[in-house]
């Protein structure tokens, strides 16, 4: 179940309602094992294609006290459950159609309830049980008879044909005078020409109310169900042959199915590795870069290793050495750098000598009159300091 319902999702990537159909698909085919599903093309009466999801296989039905496997197609529209699905009667070469109220020619299926179709309240399971019933009245095959003349029977000539072949599928003039298969019936012939919600692919899709018409007894030579031309049951070469040919029929769709899981699995496959290899070349680059940093690092490392020895060794080299004077800690390169920074130092004593000055004329240690003039001695000193120091500057081009 959790296979199918991953084989769904990719299948009904484009449809509306993707998990509302899965589930019904999902049910479906629980309940009615010979049905399988698969995507195809789907060509309508005005030419566009689309890939729509389809269910193929057999249904029991009780006709006269026997069971017997009828052939069918049930394909969804993308919106679906909105629009109601396309059924069809797909019998195989030993069987031959039965054109009644509830099929035409062409094997298209019409029932009430895909005429009156609704989206909240339809369902498949409902659907197919409406097909048994129907067909269980009226049945939609008889088996040819054996002494008939087969001509090689048209594949598919009353359904859309698969990608790469034109639409609507006549087929060729026969040996035996089989005719040529009438192209796919357009909705104003049908019987039901209006079930549920239009679907914009179809065309005319406006008509009456539903109301079957009128059926015309069928010609007396055309067997039906369980009936051969004498009158008599199917004999078991008639149901040997249906059942190798529905057998056939199943393990053909079965391989297909089988191929499209592998080819999505495989191309999920392809997407996972390539998503690998990205993140393997960004990984790649990742450590590059680490590397790189760890290299600088180190380096690093290395000269911060270096300048701490440096400092360890000018610290034990500092200890050595006795008190430094400061007078002779600061020499200069030359004798004009040399006046301008005696200068600057004794500019700078004049001016704490001022400050304190004042300091002691607030305590009055000392009076006005030994301030003003210990001031005014200082100021003419620090006058001559400053123009000494701005002529060096200008002699040396240094900013003033």
């Amino acid at each position: 179940m959790a296979n199918d319902e991953a084989v769904l999702k990719v299948y009904l990537s484009k449809y509306k309602h993707r998990d509302i159909t899965s589930r019904e698909v999902i049910n479906l085919i629980q309940v009615y094992r010979s049905l399988t599903y698969r995507l195809e093309a789907f060509v309508f009466n005005n030419g566009v294609r689309k890939d729509l999801l389809s269910l193929e296989g057999t249904i029991p039905v009780n006709y006269k006290g026997s069971f017997y496997n009828i052939p069918v197609c049930i394909w969804l529209m993308d919106t679906h459950p909105q629009n109601a699905p396309l059924c069809f009667v797909k019998p195989t070469p030993d069987m031959s159609l039965k054109v009644s109220r509830y099929v035409d020619s062409n094997g298209k299926v019409y029932l009430p309830y895909l005429h009156e179709w609704k989206a909240n309240g339809s369902t498949l399971q409902t659907l197919v049980q409406c097909m048994i019933s129907a067909f269980g009245e009226l049945p939609p095959v008889f088996a040819k008879p054996r002494n008939e003349t087969r001509a090689p029977y048209p594949v598919n000539s009353f359904m859309p044909q698969p990608s790469g072949y034109p639409f609507p599928a006549v087929s060729p003039p026969q040996p035996g005078g089989y005719p040529s298969v009438t192209p796919y019936p357009t909705t104003s012939n049908l019987p039901y020409p209006n079930y549920g919600t239009p679907y914009p692919g179809l065309v005319n899709t406006n008509g009456p109310p539903f109301s079957p018409p009128n059926t015309t007894p069928y010609p007396p030579a055309q067997p039906s169900l369980g009936t051969d031309v004498a009158g008599g049951t199917i004999t078991e070469e008639h149901i040997k042959a249906s059942l190798l040919s529905a057998v056939e029929d199943k393990l053909r769709r079965r391989l297909k199915e089988q191929s499209q899981q592998s080819q999505a699995e495989l191309e999920t496959l392809r997407r996972t590795q390539h998503e690998l290899r990205e993140g393997k070349s960004r990984l790649e680059d990742i450590l590059t870069r680490l590397q790189r940093e760890r290299t600088e690092l180190d380096k690093n490392v290395t000269i911060l290793q270096e300048k701490e020895k440096e400092l360890e060794s000018a610290v034990e080299h500092l200890g050595e050495q006795e008190s430094v004077d400061v007078d002779e800690a600061v020499v200069t390169t030359a004798p004009l750098y040399s006046q301008l920074l005696n200068a600057f130092a004794e500019e700078a004593t004049l001016e704490d000598a001022i400050y304190y000055m004042g300091e002691a004329l607030r305590k009055e240690i000392i009076d006005l009159d030994t301030f003003l003039k210990q001031v005014r001695t200082l100021a003419r000193r620090q006058f001559t300091l400053r123009a000494l120091m701005h002529k060096c500057r200008q002699k040396a081009q240094l900013a003033c």
